[in-house]
């Protein structure tokens, strides 16, 4: 057993199967997005945890695993919310206690990065954070608004910029059908935008979808309408068209996806077009997921 006290659900990124998943806080900050359903139970209020607890954890589990575990996912929702000083305490103690560990990662919301100067960023990086997950969800700001993200195009923007000038890693994902029929066409364009202007080492799409029902979304959102599944491919197509990116790992492969898409931008560019391009003129011809598949 992990003697780590954990608090049902608890979330990571696809790519952090093999973290240690380490909780210095409980729940999300700011947990007013009407997409999001990640944090909205009861027992999910946010609360930064205690250093004593985080470090007595990390002892613990080095005690027993210290030269097995080579990568850390700090939870849950937005870890960077915590003072720079409690950061850099905590990544002082993996060092410590699991000197074989070579990542360190979590997630960010912008917001959190706007009281962290561009020294207190270096700081982490130098400490050992080494990549963020940032869910920018759009880059348009009427969609964020319609949403309750608390962001905007500048202030994802200029928090992508301080991790990039650190030397962090940023994944940012995209949610294709945010701004449903109304606003598909700019929130595509503008989440383009986004990307273009930061260029992220990753960048990732998921479909919108509510598991748990859409009445909290359109509580804000009531004329929102859900794009259809050429509709989403659509959006997709435009998307990509206006992607300038030199060198960022693109992913379109979550379960919410119907359409798989892996490769390169810019070099994958032409091929992944082609493969939305396809999906819209032929879609039964497309290697579309099931919907039985997509695990919503």
């Amino acid at each position: 057993m992990i003697p780590i006290r954990y608090v049902e659900p608890v979330f990571r990124p696809p790519s952090e199967a093999e973290s240690l998943i380490l909780p210095v806080t409980d729940g999300c900050s700011w947990n007013h997005c009407t997409f999001c359903e990640m944090y909205t139970a009861p027992q999910k209020k946010f609360r930064a945890r205690d250093d004593a607890e985080i470090i007595d954890s990390l002892r613990l589990t080095g005690e027993r695993y210290g030269h097995q575990i080579r990568r850390v996912f700090l939870a849950d929702g937005d870890a960077l919310v915590l003072p720079t000083r409690r950061l850099l305490t905590i990544l002082a103690a993996i060092r410590t206690h699991l000197p074989a560990v070579r990542r360190i990662s979590s997630y960010c919301l912008p917001r959190n990065l706007r009281k962290k100067s561009q020294s207190e960023i270096d700081e982490l990086a130098a400490a050992g954070l080494s990549l963020v997950y940032v869910g920018a969800e759009s880059g348009d700001d009427q969609v964020l608004a319609k949403v309750n993200k608390g962001e905007t195009f500048e202030s994802t923007c200029d928090a992508l910029e301080k991790l990039g000038n650190a030397g962090i890693t940023r994944s940012v994902m995209i949610l294709n059908g945010l701004g449903g029929k109304l606003f598909s066409q700019q929130h595509a364009e503008n989440s383009a935008r986004l990307a273009n202007a930061v260029q992220p080492e990753y960048l990732a799409t998921l479909v919108v979808s509510f598991p748990q029902g859409e009445q909290r979304f359109r509580a804000d959102f009531p004329e929102w309408e859900p794009l259809g599944q050429p509709e989403l491919f659509v959006e997709m197509e435009r998307f990509l068209s206006a992607l300038e990116l030199k060198r960022t790992v693109f992913r379109s492969d979550h379960a919410s996806n119907w359409l798989v898409l892996k490769g390169t931008l810019g070099t994958d560019k032409e091929r992944l077009l082609a493969q939305v391009r396809q999906a819209i003129a032929a879609p039964d011809e497309a290697a579309l997921r099931p919907a039985w598949a997509r695990g919503l």
